[in-house]
């Protein structure tokens, strides 16, 4: 069945949007909104000292997690607690790879 959102369209689609009807016009995605997608779905090779900083987010968060481990009573709370704190280093590194393009001055 066509799920595409184009009434004139008859491709048959596996998701919402036919790939031929986004190629050809029928989807136009604001620069702002396409530009952003491209950078947070593309791979960022690690420029200069960024590795290194990487490694400095995701080795106190390390310690923080056995901290954590050590201190709390295995529960949901601490397991939402780990998971958080692995979320918040991933999104950190992400952070550095998608918008640092020079390094830190």
């Amino acid at each position: 069945m066509n799920k595409c959102f184009s009434k004139d369209c008859a491709n048959e689609s596996e998701t919402e949007f036919c790939p031929e009807c986004l190629l050809n016009g029928g989807f136009k995605p604001k620069d702002y909104v396409s530009a952003r997608l491209d950078n947070a779905y593309s791979y960022h090779a690690p420029k200069g000292d960024q590795t290194a900083r990487y490694e400095a987010i995701r080795s106190k968060a390390k310690e923080l997690a056995h901290m954590i481990d050590e201190l709390c009573p295995n529960s949901r709370e601490k397991s939402v607690a780990q998971t958080n704190l692995e979320q918040t280093t991933m999104w950190a590194n992400a952070s550095i790879a998608r918008n640092d393009k020079e390094g830190i001055k």
